[in-house]
């Protein structure tokens, strides 16, 4: 798949571009049905199947203040974009000057005019344009205008549940990652960076990774998780602690981290990047009288984790 931040003359590069319009923010069973069927249109007229996107979020720069924190890290969501068959994957930049363009301008100026398109796919919700003014139902007036198709997609339930952005964020936030699952198509899953901790795991026996929690990405509630990770190409199962170690003096305050170890690894893992897939919530986290308490949780719920990895 390749990736652009320019849209700018695309249709003299790539014949009968299809589009899909949205942020696709966690890549979801409803993402997926649109792509799936953006992916399928495209190939049959012989087309290009593109992913047209904002980045950052339109909610970071117009409301920074209550922007809903994201769902996957950018380099994961282009990654799940990828394996849906995508083509060409556009993360425009988003500025205060593209909010303020109006909905026609918009599809006359960047839709047909730089783009060509052939076909664009919606959700039913999507809105776009100045002030969100442009929906589904404009565009299928512009289309008639400018000579291209729309195909909107309707919302995909889980047992009669929409999927959305929305609920998952809530499910992820609440550490119910099981039905969170079930609305992603996936284990909700962290990328983040290992950084050097206090070495108290490696002390008690059970040496940790630990990963600084970004503020923009959601992670699930404080607690401990049965998980899949993915380090150096390799996979594995294992253990994870979010939160801030209470039962430590001095972690009062401490910023959120997550804790992984990964059972049968031997290695360095500093600086490595791990992507780690929250499959159970085992426990939430809690103050422990003493170390000695501690370590015999923790073999309780390393247990736990080996026991569902089997």
């Amino acid at each position: 798949m390749e990736v652009l931040t320019d849209y700018h003359g695309l249709r003299h590069f790539h014949p009968h571009i299809c589009v899909g319009l949205g942020n696709f923010d966690g890549v979801h069973l409803g993402h997926r049905q649109l792509i799936n069927q953006l992916v399928a249109y495209a190939r049959r007229r012989g087309g290009t199947a593109v992913v047209f996107t904002f980045e950052p979020h339109p909610a970071v720069v117009l409301r920074p203040q209550t922007a809903p924190p994201l769902l996957l890290a950018p380099e994961l969501k282009r990654q799940f974009i990828a394996g849906l068959g995508v083509d060409l994957f556009l993360a425009v930049p988003f500025t205060r000057d593209f909010a303020a363009v109006r909905p026609e301008v918009f599809v006359h100026e960047v839709l047909v005019g730089e783009l060509g398109v052939r076909a664009v796919f919606v959700g039913y919700n999507y809105t776009f344009g100045h002030r969100g003014a442009g929906t589904p139902e404009t565009l299928q007036e512009l289309a008639a205008e400018y000579g291209f198709e729309v195909k909107v997609v309707p919302p995909v339930t889980v047992e009669g549940q929409p999927v959305s952005s929305t609920l998952v964020r809530k499910l992820i936030a609440e550490g119910r990652v099981e039905e969170a699952r079930r609305f992603l198509g996936y284990c909700p899953v962290f990328a983040g960076t290992v950084v050097a901790g206090e070495s108290r795991g490696r002390k008690m026996g059970f040496p940790t990774a630990n990963l600084e929690v970004e503020d923009r990405i959601l992670v699930p509630a404080n607690g401990v998780y049965a998980v899949k990770v993915r380090a150096d190409g390799e996979a594995f199962s294992g253990v994870a602690n979010i939160g801030v170690c209470p039962t430590f003096a001095g972690n009062t305050g401490r910023r959120r981290r997550i804790e992984v170890f990964l059972f049968d690894f031997c290695g360095d893992l500093y600086g490595k990047r791990l992507e780690v897939s929250f499959t159970k919530r085992l426990r939430g986290e809690r103050r422990f009288e003493s170390a000695a308490e501690l370590i015999e949780q923790i073999q309780r719920d390393v247990a736990a984790a080996r026991a569902l990895a089997e």
